[in-house]
């Protein structure tokens, strides 16, 4: 059982740069597959960026070259820094930890977090 916590979402002008992180609960986090999804109003949820439990990364198109996602196993902790904000990152986002990772679909993740708003204004 792995219980995931969000924080550091909120509201930042087109161009700017949030930090989120999700701090883990639970044995073997560094065994897990974590990722970020996002769903926007009306849409269904996209898969943003994911890290293996190797820390190889992957990311969708959309925000390569602005997003990084990283982790640090010590802290139980994955983080995802988010440069160059347009208005069509506006979100709610969601950590999510996966046993394994193969399509990097929303729908392989295991656990969840509870999300946190991201908000770009134009």
């Amino acid at each position: 059982q792995v219980q995931l916590v969000e924080s550091g979402g909120g509201l930042v002008q087109a161009g700017g740069s949030l930090r989120l992180s999700c701090a883990a609960s639970g044995r073997s986090f560094s065994s897990y597959d974590m990722g970020w999804v996002r769903q926007a109003p009306g849409k269904e949820r996209e898969f943003v960026a994911a890290i293996r439990g190797g820390a190889s990364t992957y990311y969708t198109d959309s925000v390569k070259g602005r997003f990084t996602i990283s982790r640090d196993n010590a802290k139980n902790t994955v983080y995802l820094q988010m440069n160059s904000l347009k208005p069509e990152d506006t979100a709610v986002y969601y950590c999510a930890a996966a046993f394994v990772l193969t399509y990097y679909r929303p729908q392989e993740f295991n656990y969840w977090g509870q999300g946190t708003q991201v908000t770009v204004s134009s």
